[in-house]
């Protein structure tokens, strides 16, 4: 088992930065691609962006690329998400998630899920 935690959302104006923080408790930290989801009202989750066990390989959605950018810190058991240049549409809950495989950019892919953060982007 492992369990996540997310932190780090808030309410940011449109071109600002925010840096959440997920941190991973339980298995072997550095066994498990990591990734963040997100979800906005009335649609589906969707992936974000992903890291690998190894943390050698990151995966971004196009909607990310440029401005997010993800990394792990194996000595904290934690893992970042940069997001700088937030635009209106960036607004949702975003998901930690652990994967036991390599790499993972499925949503059926991830076997652990954090319980989420508030990520509100103002125009």
């Amino acid at each position: 088992q492992v369990q996540l935690v997310e932190s780090g959302g808030g309410l940011v104006q449109a071109g600002g930065s925010l840096r959440l923080s997920c941190a991973a408790s339980g298995r072997t930290f550095s066994s498990y691609a990591m990734g963040w989801f997100r979800q906005a009202p009335g649609k589906e989750r969707e992936f974000v962006v992903g890291i690998s066990w190894s943390g050698g390989s990151t995966y971004y959605a196009d909607s990310v690329k440029g401005r997010f950018t993800i990394s792990r810190d194996g000595a904290k058991n934690t893992v970042y998400l940069q997001m700088n240049s937030l635009k209106p549409e960036d607004t949702a809950v975003y998901y930690c998630a652990a994967a036991e495989r390599f790499a993972a950019m499925k949503r059926y892919e991830y076997d652990y899920w954090g319980q989420g953060t508030q990520v509100t982007v103002s125009s």
